[in-house]
């Protein structure tokens, strides 16, 4: 057995025992899909930043600083940046209006049924998309440090989305927090003694380190090349809309985040408003240390590795990896390798619970049986099953894609809709009286068809191969880029803004809607009577 795969099954026999105990306390609605609000402030900021922090951030954005320096970067600053939205906007009025889901908000005081039937649509389009991602690289990753000849790319994707939906399906709610907690714990200790290791290699000098940076040497097209990565231009350059581009992805991760429904969901495990602001203070103190650490994993791998050896190991994806090889030998490598495993496992557990509770709560409860009263458990069976379902499609269309699939386009998706769908109806119907039923059910389906439509037509999806080789016909849509951008944030956004706009205008005012709006505002900001379910 490797050290690798030893820690892997440490790791899984670790959270299989938590599971075994939250499923004894995961008994009725609250309890499965809240926790029974009952999270701390500390354990709930811990969870957030184990959901948000995903194996992209860890081995993605790492890899990126190592072959793109200063432009990589920017990538840690949006996702940074991107919680102070959270904070400031959603995350005390999400907790205070709402019960167990983000339509819960809308459903207060606009129709129920409409709202909350569109809102699951883009949850589960949100989730199911972001899985997907998280499972094609779950299989990849776990394939490319154990070896091919222990665990083949499928076995990794099945294993990952069976253990998945134990985690869901049994421990519900308390069981994913617990697993993101050590998840979280895990990789803030592999970021910090592989940061601590990069400063010990450059003899604890800053100016050593940062000096090396300013002459990493790699190989461009056939010729060796010394580059300044502390300068931008060497992803975003004029050429390719640089600028464009990169406040596009940013306007997608900021204002994503505030939209991403398994992040959302974690505000309503908490007891009150106060433990809510609590938990993200923790979030951003986490989740900042860590993007700041970001820049001693990619720099590290950049000037101790180089981004030749990256390039023929694995891609970029292995730059973390393969620095704590070079820097402390396999053992250490195989602890980050089990990190980047816990990663993806409590990520795919947080979307997983999210798709399950808003199905089974807006669009079983609310939209099929009317808000009516369901028998005893009835919606918690309910998204069990959905658990599996979700699950096993996630697994079906990981296997289908293959682990060479372009997948990058899925996250950018998942934030995309997020941003362009979720946000603009959270914040308008939180803070705009004239708001009604029309423009919450157009925006939605605006912001989600939109960022859709435009993923499609971007490099993402459509790009010329002159080769023509397979992979790239088996990919991509063999066309140039309508869209020019890879990320549509720039153009969806505002559209799901102007779409739940225009639909607002395009009935007369609510009355209902206006009538409850100063019993929202109330709610939200105080708290009162939050516990009462809502929609009603």
């Amino acid at each position: 057995m490797t050290p690798a795969l030893g820690m892997f099954l440490l790791f899984v026999l670790i959270t299989l025992g938590i599971t075994y105990w939250a499923a004894r306390k995961s008994q009725g609605p609250a309890a499965f899909f809240t926790a029974s609000r009952r999270i701390t402030g500390w354990q709930n900021g811990i969870a957030v930043a184990g959901d948000y922090m995903s194996a992209a951030s860890f081995l993605g954005i790492a890899g990126l600083i190592a072959f793109f320096g200063y432009d990589g970067f920017m990538f840690s600053v949006g996702w940074l940046v991107a919680y102070l939205t959270v904070l400031l906007v959603v995350a005390e009025p999400l907790r205070n209006a709402g019960k167990y889901t983000m339509a819960d908000v809308l459903a207060y005081r606009l129709n129920p049924r409409p709202v909350r039937a569109m809102a699951a649509l883009s949850t589960i389009t949100v989730s199911t998309f972001y899985m997907i991602a998280q499972m094609v690289g779950a299989g990849a990753l776990v394939t490319l440090l154990l070896g091919s000849s222990h665990v083949s790319y499928e076995a990794a994707v099945v294993g990952v989305g069976v253990l998945m939906i134990i985690y869901v399906v049994f421990g519900g709610m308390l069981a994913t927090t617990w697993v993101q907690i050590i998840k979280a714990i895990l990789l803030m200790a592999g970021t910090i003694l592989l940061s601590l290791l990069v400063l010990a290699h450059f003899g604890w000098s800053f100016a050593n380190f940062f000096d090396a940076v300013t002459r990493v040497s790699y190989h461009d097209k056939g010729t060796l090349v010394t580059k300044n990565f502390l300068e931008p231009g060497l992803r975003y350059t004029a050429a390719n809309h640089g600028a464009l581009d990169l406040i596009s992805l940013g306007m997608a991760l900021v204002f994503g985040t505030a939209g991403l429904p398994h992040i959302l969901v974690r505000f309503y495990t908490v007891p009150d408003a106060k433990t809510a602001r609590v938990s993200v203070v923790w979030a951003m103190v986490l989740i900042g240390s860590f993007y700041i650490m970001t820049t001693f994993l990619g720099f590290g791998a950049a000037t101790i590795v180089g981004r030749d050896k990256i390039a023929v190991s694995g891609g970029n994806n292995m730059s973390a990896p393969l620095l704590a090889q070079a820097l402390a030998g396999d053992i250490f490598f195989a602890f980050i390798a089990a990190i980047a495993f816990a990663t993806i496992l409590a990520v795919v557990a947080g979307l997983t619970i999210s798709a399950s509770t808003s199905f089974a709560h807006d669009f079983y409860t609310a939209v099929i049986h009317k808000g009516t009263e369901r028998r005893p458990g009835e919606e918690v069976r309910v998204a069990r099953v959905t658990a599996f379902v979700v699950g096993a499609v996630a697994i079906g269309v990981a296997i289908l894609l293959g682990k060479d699939a372009n997948v990058a386009f899925l996250v950018a998706l998942a934030f995309a809709v997020a941003a362009s769908a979720n946000l603009p109806v959270i914040v308008l119907s939180l803070f705009w009286k004239r708001f009604n039923t029309s423009g919450a059910v157009i925006g939605l389906a605006t912001g989600l068809f939109a960022s859709l439509a435009l993923i499609v037509i971007s490099p993402s999806i459509m790009k010329v191969d002159p080769a023509g080789t397979a992979a790239a016909a088996r990919h991509l849509i063999q066309h140039a880029p309508i869209f020019p951008l890879e990320n549509p944030g720039i153009l969806s956004i505002p559209l799901g803004f102007l779409g739940a706009v225009l639909g607002t205008f395009l009935r007369r005012s609510e009355p209902r809607a206006e009538a409850r709006f100063a019993e929202l505002s109330v709610r939200a900001n105080t708290g009162l009577g939050a516990e009462k379910a809502t929609g009603e």
